[in-house]
């Protein structure tokens, strides 16, 4: 049976997210990224290619690495300005009935009492179509701005992500029993509170005592997306993450990472093939191969060098400014993401990397291969990856927007359905349960999140100690008065 090829749009709320200098191209309209009628036309447009959903990416830093300063990144608008990447997701989910989000929220700057609602909610709001890219920020800059003197230890970030991952669990599967919501217009009660319960979090980080402030949504957790690529990365992502998202340069150095991660998931119990691994490309195609070259060669002539030196300091917390553009370069060890940096620098021990090698590769598609070709030659390409990679997916990127989304869904979709390897139709259901191809909407007993679904029936409940009504029994069964014309 021919494996399908998981299908993810790679954008984020700003102008330029992986190809600095092209918003300069006279095609290009990534100025619009604060025009809810953009988002709304790419949703249209991703759910007529099948898409699996709209993968918005986020960072709440600026890129001030590169040059000890925000100057570059401001005049390339790399990732600055950038908006919030939840806000326009209602709007996308309104006028589509299938194609889902992966929103990407940091948890290292968030509290999970607050960020549970506003899931759940997202969860309501699109039917069971949202995921949550977990993130624990990787800029210094966020960090100062959001209230502390400097960045949190990488490893330690993830501590911390540890335990708001389980507060979040607790209030979304464990809060609510699945029939607290009766709405008993009879009897008077929308909810039952001997059915509501308290999780009573007491940990390191985080003290949440109280109940969940939304009932069940169809998923209750949103499919939890992860980008990890470090040992502990790695390690979190095995654990909690239904679809992970890396970085690769090459599919036969891929496979080492999608392996890893495969091995740490199946040491945890959860079935191999759980794991669904997506991996970065951006696909420059047109109807022969030339002309995709010559799309590609058009492409280069807009590439700012700074601009993907900003990009990729803020990625790997190293200012390349202060090395040798053509010295190769050595690992070196930083509390920005580290896979930015040992993707070059330790991936391929057959190759050495100068600041300008990575400045002119990071240029269109970050930090990810670019596909250039007919819809031929980028399907055999996405096949080999899938094959070679190990991967099931891809979070595709543009180099101008929505043209290269637009170039995808004409051109390459139909050559992937023609090979079994996209939908012709959306299965129904919700996000996750077309992602595991299983149907079900809610988490699976391999996955952290399971073991609050009940955890808290026959415990403590919002009914215990309730004080007897002011007005009694009666009260609640008086009819209410009649109105004049009634």
């Amino acid at each position: 049976m021919t494996k399908r090829i998981i299908l993810n749009a790679f954008d984020m709320s700003c102008v330029t997210h992986q190809a600095p200098g092209l918003w300069r191209h006279p095609d290009n309209q990534a100025h619009r990224y604060n025009d809810l009628d953009y988002w709304i036309d790419l949703a249209k447009l991703l759910e007529r290619g099948t898409f699996d959903a709209l993968f918005i990416a986020d960072v709440v830093g600026i890129y001030d690495v590169y040059r000890h300063s925000a100057a570059t990144a401001l005049t390339d608008s790399a990732q600055i300005p950038v908006g919030d990447p939840v806000v326009q997701v209602s709007a996308m989910a309104k006028a589509t009935e299938h194609l889902g989000f992966g929103v990407t929220v940091a948890s290292t700057y968030e509290l999970p009492y607050a960020l549970a609602r506003r899931f759940s909610t997202l969860d309501h709001f699109t039917k069971g179509r949202v995921g949550w890219n977990v993130v624990t920020s990787y800029l210094d800059s966020a960090a100062r701005n959001l209230g502390l003197r400097t960045q949190i230890k990488h490893d330690d970030r993830y501590g911390i992500g540890e335990e708001f991952l389980d507060v979040t669990y607790k209030l979304w599967e464990g809060s609510w029993e699945d029939d607290a919501v009766v709405i008993d217009r009879e009897h008077g009660v929308y909810t039952d509170p001997s059915k509501v319960h308290p999780i009573n979090h007491d940990g390191e980080h985080f003290q949440v005592p109280g109940i969940h402030l939304s009932e069940p949504s169809p998923q209750r957790t949103p499919v939890i997306f992860q980008a990890g690529a470090s040992t502990r990365g790695r390690e979190f992502a095995a654990k909690h993450g239904e679809a992970i998202f890396i970085n690769g340069l090459a599919p036969e150095l891929t496979r080492r990472v999608t392996d890893d991660i495969r091995d740490r998931a199946e040491a945890l119990g959860r079935p191999r093939d759980s794991v669904k691994v997506l991996t970065l490309a951006t696909v420059i195609v047109a109807e022969t191969d030339e002309e995709a070259q010559a799309k590609y060669d058009d492409y280069r002539q807009y590439v700012s060098l700074d601009g993907a030196l900003a990009l990729y300091g803020g990625w790997s917390g190293l200012d390349l400014s202060q090395f040798d553009p053509d010295e190769p370069l050595k690992y070196v060890d930083t509390d920005a993401a580290r896979s930015a940096l040992s993707i070059f620098t330790l991936a391929d021990p057959d190759r050495e990397w100068t600041p300008r090698d990575i400045a002119h590769y990071v240029g269109i598609g970050g930090i990810g291969p670019v596909i250039v070709g007919s819809p031929t030659t980028v399907a055999d390409e996405l096949e080999r990856w899938v094959e070679v990679g190990g991967i099931d997916g891809f979070n595709f990127a543009y180099v101008i927007t929505p043209a290269t989304f637009e170039d995808f869904v004409e051109l390459v979709v139909p050559e992937l359905r023609r090979r079994g390897r996209a939908w012709d139709e959306y299965p129904e259901g919700t996000l996750r349960g077309r992602l595991n191809g299983t149907g079900s909407p809610v988490v699976p007993e391999w996955h952290p999140a399971h073991q609050y679904r009940g955890a808290y029936v026959g415990k403590p409940s919002a009914a215990d100690g309730t004080a007897p009504s002011l007005f009694g029994e009666a009260a609640d069964a008086a009819p209410a008065p009649a109105l004049e014309g009634a």
